[in-house]
């Protein structure tokens, strides 16, 4: 019986993203938002955005000389 000829390069190479993937997960659980939080900043950033465009002052249409 023969051993399966496996490729190297292509094991390493697949080890390492398994590696990176098991980091990202660690990473989403440890610093990731949920969804509500998300959803809070948004909807924070969109009155903040709201309350300056309507504090805006309107440019005048002609020069003053």
């Amino acid at each position: 019986m023969t051993a399966d000829i496996v490729n190297l390069n292509r094991f390493r190479k697949g080890k390492a993203r398994a590696e990176k993937g098991a980091i990202a997960a660690e990473n989403r659980a440890r610093f990731g938002r949920t969804k509500a939080e998300k959803e809070r900043q948004k909807s924070e950033t969109e009155g903040e955005t709201r309350r300056l465009e309507a504090h805006r002052r309107e440019e005048p249409s002609e020069p003053r000389d």
